[in-house]
């Protein structure tokens, strides 16, 4: 079955192999480097400069030092505030690394009504559900997405992390408009959006547990399981949604994060690197 948990040894395996990184405390951590433009041959997107990954409220001090030791200077939190508060779990103090809060979703977002449509569009696991929820994400997203551009514009030499709950859809749309920036092609942004799969299982209890707390998911473990879903072919899906509905990545920047043709420019200088030698397996 698609949602049963994966085996720990190819799970163990996987997460030991680029793109993955390992911080101590923190799951789901894949550096976005290597993978290579489609539209601009010969150049990969510069390596140990843009990471993704799931909420870092556990990390460990070992984390906070691998972190620092990746050159980390900012941290990007896309969470709610209603989600720290539910969830009890505040953005740790990390010496020499700025926590920079950039919630998607305002409170008023997260209404009992608005957070039962939510759960009810994660539930069914469809992947026109999945549509309708980053469909809000881009429209509520722009100012977040603009700060992480403009750090990524204008900090070229600091490295970032960013991350939402589970580090799949608020950060998988962030990384896929950075990735779609940089002339990545369609399919690998899907094959590094699948990855959360992986990266988000050693968490697989404790999202649970949190599931099993709300009342609709308490009662439904199909619904609870759908939560996983990080299939290729809903990140293909978004990437349509992202040209026919918004423009495509550059229209939808300039519109939702007040970015211009020229910002956009350097930041997909700063991105990429010359190397046509260089690649990354994210299929085995």
């Amino acid at each position: 079955m698609e949602l049963d948990p994966l085996d720990p040894t190819y799970v163990n395996e996987r997460l030991s192999q680029p793109p993955f990184i390992t911080v101590p405390g923190v799951v789901n951590v894949r550096d976005l480097g290597l993978y290579p433009s489609e539209t601009f041959p010969d150049s990969v997107i510069r390596p140990g400069f843009v990471f993704r990954s799931g909420e870092i409220s556990s990390i460990t001090e070992d984390g906070k030092a691998t972190l620092r030791e990746l050159g980390v200077t900012t941290v990007y939190d896309l969470r709610s505030d209603t989600e720290i508060q539910r969830y009890e779990t505040p953005s740790p103090d990390i010496d020499g690394v700025d926590i920079v809060r950039l919630p998607v979703f305002k409170t008023e977002d997260y209404s009992p009504e608005m957070m039962a449509k939510r759960f009810e569009l994660y539930a069914s696991g469809k992947t026109e559900a999945f549509m309708e929820l980053y469909s809000q994400i881009l429209d509520n997203g722009g100012p977040a997405f603009g700060t992480i551009l403009r750090h990524v514009r204008d900090r070229p030499n600091e490295a970032i992390i960013f991350h939402c709950t589970a580090g799949k859809d608020r950060t998988g749309v962030a990384a896929a408009l950075l990735l779609k920036i940089a002339g990545v092609s369609d399919d690998s942004i899907a094959e590094d959006y699948a990855l959360t799969r992986v990266g988000r299982e050693p968490a697989r209890q404790m999202v649970m547990a949190r599931l099993a707390q709300m009342p609709m998911f308490a009662s439904n473990t199909e619904a609870a399981l759908n939560m996983f879903t990080c299939r290729h072919e809903t990140m293909l899906a978004f990437l349509s949604l992202l040209r026919d509905r918004y423009g495509g990545v550059e229209e939808y920047i300039s519109t939702f994060a007040g970015l211009s043709p020229h910002d956009i420019q350097q930041i997909r200088t700063n991105l990429l690197i010359s190397n046509e030698n260089s690649h990354i397996d994210v299929s085995s």
